[in-house]
């Protein structure tokens, strides 16, 4: 059985929690996990820690919380554990040369895309939004780039109909776990190695703003509901009803027709309304400073009739 590397891991969201569990019972010497700080959140701006944070205490293993990976004395101190190999999956931010070059296999990433496509912090997003109907999960050896280096390994997966950019997310964070176990194994056995991103396919997946979710309902009922399927559950698309942001969730297109904007119903469970081509069906809705609730009960609860604009009068 091949000798166990020894291994330092950087995440910190979600994403990167399957990742490191699955290392973590691979087998392999998990010397260190490094995370982002705690951060306030909530209304009440109570400190909380990361969730890659949780799962390494629940594991037992040692963490690592710098408020700046860059400074000089931080390679020093990642040098002094002599890893064979660093993992990085969503842990927020570039590591600087000093870093990379400190251990011998390199800084493998897991990426949730089909490399080179969707280089960026929002490719999950994206895809959805952009009407995709395939993604994947990619993992590299990072350099100074945004999401350039060398390709190990790629894995693909169809992108449901009406599937979320949350599903979606939960989805690729699991396969992304599995692929990076078989990098490993692949990189200890010489199975695979390293080769350049091809030049052809390159495309970016910017980081989103809330402004990106406000709705133009004169546009086609496809544009929206993969807007609002690809801002799902962050950062949400919205509009404006009766003066307060109105947050929706899930959506499906309809061939209803009406004034953009307007509601046509609450038809099988999804609140419909007119966009520029067609209608959007509407699963769930937020009003400011509300839960999320299913259309019917926010039907009911603002006793909305056909007709009605649920956008800007």
């Amino acid at each position: 059985m091949p000798e166990a590397w020894r291994i330092i891991f950087l995440g910190t969201p979600d994403f990167a929690v399957p990742s490191l569990a699955a290392l973590a019972g691979s087998g392999e010497d998990v010397a260190l996990v490094i995370t982002q700080p705690d951060r306030p959140q909530g209304r009440g701006r109570k400190l909380a820690p990361p969730p890659v944070k949780v799962l390494a205490e629940e594991l037992g293993l040692p963490i690592w919380q710098p408020a700046s990976i860059k400074a000089p004395a931080q390679a020093e101190r990642i040098a002094s554990l002599a890893p064979d190999l660093m993992v990085l999956v969503a842990y927020g931010g570039l590591l600087p040369r000093s870093l990379l070059d400190v251990p011998p296999r390199g800084t493998l990433n897991v990426h949730p895309s089909l490399l080179p496509a969707y280089r960026g912090p929002a490719p999950i997003n994206r895809a959805i939004i952009n009407g995709d109907k395939h993604t994947g999960v990619t993992t590299i050896l990072l350099d100074e780039g945004m999401d350039t280096g060398p390709l190990i390994l790629s894995r693909e997966t169809v992108i449901g109909e009406r599937e979320t950019a949350g599903a979606l997310h939960d989805r690729l964070a699991r396969l992304g776990a599995e692929l990076l176990i078989e990098s490993i194994a692949g990189l200890k056995a010489g199975t695979v190695s390293p080769r350049p991103q091809p030049e052809e396919g390159v495309s970016l997946a910017p980081k989103l703003s809330k402004s990106d979710g406000l709705m133009d309902w004169t546009r086609p009922a496809e544009e929206l509901a993969r807007l609002i399927r690809g801002l799902d559950p962050w950062p949400g698309a919205y509009t404006l009803f009766r003066g307060r942001y109105l947050k929706l969730f899930g959506a499906e297109t309809g061939a209803g027709r009406g004034e953009p904007g307007r509601i046509l119903g609450l038809h099988q469970g999804l609140l419909h309304v007119a966009a520029g081509q067609g209608s959007v069906g509407l699963t769930e809705m937020q009003l400011a400073g509300k839960k999320r609730i299913p259309a019917p009960e926010f039907w009911r609860g603002q006793h909305l009739e056909t007709g009605m604009p649920i956008g800007p009068e």
